[in-house]
């Protein structure tokens, strides 16, 4: 019985193994919400002047800016004769 040898038989083949570069991870893809009617939470800049006005009737003017943006994209769909309405 021979003993295998201590290093390997090719050692370029071994080296190349050694550094062979690295995959990059692949980006998770971004699912839609589970839920329907399920909020989303975003970041999003607005003008000063937009933000005051939808602040200024106190609490819930996150809500109000959301019922606009509902509004708009409402009239959008309307106007396009599209099927995809928003639930």
């Amino acid at each position: 019985m021979a003993n295998p040898p201590r290093r390997p038989t090719n050692p370029m083949a071994a080296a190349e193994a050694a550094f062979k570069p690295a995959k990059k991870p692949i980006a998770p893809i971004r699912e839609t919400a589970a839920a329907p009617n399920v909020r989303e939470l975003v970041s999003i800049r607005i003008d000063r002047a937009v933000l005051d006005y939808f602040q200024g009737d106190g609490p819930g003017w996150q809500d109000r800016i959301n019922d606009a943006l509902r509004a708009t994209v409402e009239k959008r769909i309307g106007e396009d004769d599209r099927p995809d309405a928003i639930t």
